[in-house]
């Protein structure tokens, strides 16, 4: 397999990592207690894997906002990211 296409820094790789694995923990859980679709602060009824999928878009949405309006560090949007994604998938 070519993968030259693709800049595969250590960063790059551990981001895929990182989405790998939290779909496979994320269906693990699935498997082992299954979900109930629930209603929190977001305006619809959403299942665990409904809210890691709105917290991951916002997630990249705050990183392209942060890239794009300050010269900031990016390890602070992703801070950011973590934390609201942490809000979603708790109270979304």
């Amino acid at each position: 397999m070519n993968l030259e296409w693709m800049a595969w820094t250590p960063v790059t790789a551990g981001f895929f990592l990182t989405i790998a694995v939290i779909l496979v923990g994320m269906t693990i859980w699935e498997i082992v207690s299954p979900c109930v679709a629930r209603r929190g602060f977001l305006p619809l009824t959403t299942t665990r894997g409904d809210r890691l999928f709105i917290g991951l878009l916002g997630s990249a949405y705050i990183h392209l906002s942060w890239i794009g309006l300050t010269t900031s560090p990016v390890w602070v949007a992703t801070a950011i990211s973590v934390c609201f994604l942490i809000i979603v998938m708790r109270w979304g």
